[in-house]
C-alpha cells in the first residue's frame, strides 16, 4: 500500500481511510493525545505513549509497521496502527510477554477515534485495513491487542471481532485492568 492509496473498505461517505504521510503526523499526533487524556485518562505515559511523540520514527518508516488514518473535511478524526512488538511484562503477565513475542506478533494499536465521528464504523473499518496489512506483509504468526475495559465501548467492540486472552481484572490483584485479545492470522489470511 502506498502512501497515496485510498482506501474505501466499509468507510462512509465523506471519510478516507488511507496509510498516514508525515504531513498527517501533527493530526494524528492530536488524536491519539486527546485520546489518552481524555478516554483513557492516564494522560501521556513516556513508557506507554512515546510512539505518539514521534510516529513517523515508529510507524512510517519501519517496513513491518504501519499508521492508517481517517480523514474527513480535510482533518484526521480517526487512527489505527501496526507495530511488530508484543506486550512486555511487566506491566503486562510474563505468560502473555510469552505467548506474542515481538517479531512474530503484530499489536494492533492506537486504534482511536474522536468521540463526534464514532459509530460510523470507522474502527471497524481500520482494523480490516490493519488485519490485510498483517497479511501482505507476512512473517506474523499472531495479532495481539489489549483495550482498557474503563473506556467506553471499546470491550464490546473487541470482544464482537476478537477472542480473549487474559482479563486481568479475573488475575489476583486485578493486575491492571487490562483485557487482551488475540485474531487468528489464519483466519484474517482466509477472509
Amino acid at each position: 500500500m502506498t502512501a497515496t492509496t485510498e482506501v474505501r473498505t466499509g468507510v462512509p461517505a465523506g471519510y478516507v481511510l488511507r496509510p498516514a504521510t508525515p504531513e498527517d503526523v501533527g493530526g494524528a499526533r492530536a488524536v491519539m493525545l486527546d485520546t489518552v487524556y481524555r478516554d483513557l485518562g492516564s494522560g501521556y505515559v513516556p513508557r506507554w505513549h512515546a510512539d505518539i511523540i514521534d510516529p513517523d520514527g515508529t510507524y512510517l518508516r519501519p517496513e513491518r509497521r504501519t499508521l492508517l488514518v481517517v480523514e474527513k473535511d480535510g482533518g484526521i478524526v480517526a487512527t489505527g496502527a501496526v507495530r511488530d512488538q508484543g506486550p512486555q511484562a511487566p506491566p503486562n503477565p510474563e505468560w502473555v510477554a510469552e505467548r506474542f513475542p515481538s517479531g512474530t506478533t503484530a499489536q494492533l494499536c492506537r486504534i482511536y477515534v474522536r468521540p463526534e465521528h464514532r459509530r460510523h464504523g470507522l474502527a471497524r473499518a481500520l482494523v480490516s485495513e490493519l488485519c490485510d496489512f498483517v497479511v501482505k506483509a507476512g512473517g506474523y504468526e499472531a495479532v495481539y491487542l489489549h483495550t482498557d475495559p474503563a473506556v467506553p465501548g471499546a470491550e464490546p467492540f473487541w470482544r464482537s471481532l476478537a477472542t480473549e486472552v487474559c482479563d486481568e481484572r479475573k488475575l489476583p490483584g486485578g493486575g491492571q485492568g487490562i483485557v487482551h485479545f488475540e485474531l487468528p492470522v489464519a483466519e484474517i489470511a482466509a477472509r
